[in-house]
């Protein structure tokens, strides 16, 4: 798999990468990357499903308002695109989109997977992404060497290589922006998945440290229709990593919600 820049439409004023016919799949990336984060999935989804990847607020090619902006304002203009109803399939920040999409819009979501999830971080891990945070300054680019090691291990890897040339190039203020958004979030309410209508999928690593398989379990009980799957051995970047294994989940994902 190679991770180069590919073609973009327009998605409602952002940018998104467009491939395959059918049922509508959305894919929405986290904090930092891009569509092409989802190239695997692209790839695989898209030759059954109408694949779209969305550039977040900020990311990639899409524009970044003015002012600071909420978890609901990364919803809101992603849902603005959304013609028809789609399985919306979230990764990291793109997770907490997903979900808050399916609760707030839940005519527009036909089933919501989300990748890498956080829900409830406990005191400690709350106080370490608070205080990076703050650290950002949102005129130079954040190092991101300790991102990557957690992500990747000490190896080099074409994947790493990607991420690492996509977290230098953000914009910095856009990145700020939507870390302090994915900081101040800590997770679905309890409310919302216990009231979540559509089909839910919790898809995370054995190795993930900050979106635990815990997490998973719980946002997966919690949730009337959902199950959570762990792939053995997949830390956080597991779209990229462990490309197999997450399409065949997602593909037995689509057919159950599209059936």
């Amino acid at each position: 798999m190679t991770w180069t820049t590919r073609l973009r439409s327009d998605f409602a004023g952002l940018s998104a990468i467009a491939a395959g016919s059918g049922p509508k799949i959305l894919l929405i990336h986290g904090v930092g990357l891009r569509s092409e984060a989802w190239n695997s999935q692209i790839d695989a989804l898209s030759a059954g499903y109408h694949t779209v990847a969305i550039d977040m607020l900020g990311h990639g090619a899409s524009p970044l308002p003015k002012g600071e902006l909420g978890l609901a304002d990364y919803t809101d203009a992603i849902v603005a695109g959304l013609e028809t109803p789609a399985l919306v399939i979230g990764h990291s920040m793109g997770a907490m989109i997903a979900l808050d999409m399916a609760t707030r819009y839940p005519h527009v979501v036909r089933g919501v997977a989300a990748l890498n999830a956080i829900f409830d971080r406990v005191p400690a891990a709350q106080i370490a992404v608070q205080t990076r945070a703050a650290s950002l300054d949102g005129i130079s680019a954040a190092d991101p060497a300790h991102t990557l090691e957690r992500w990747f291990g000490d190896l080099s890897s074409p994947e790493k290589i990607a991420c690492r040339d996509w977290l230098l190039s953000v914009d910095p203020g856009a990145y700020r922006i939507a870390y302090s958004t994915f900081a101040r979030e800590n997770g679905p309410s309890r409310e919302a998945l216990t009231t979540l209508g559509c089909p839910a999928l919790f898809l995370t690593g054995s190795e993930e440290r900050n979106s635990t398989p815990e997490m998973s379990h719980a946002m997966a009980a919690l949730t009337p229709k959902a199950r959570a799957h762990i792939i053995k051995d997949a830390a956080h970047m597991m779209p990229m990593t462990h490309a197999n294994e997450v399409n065949d989940a997602l593909l037995d994902f689509a057919k159950e919600v599209f059936e």
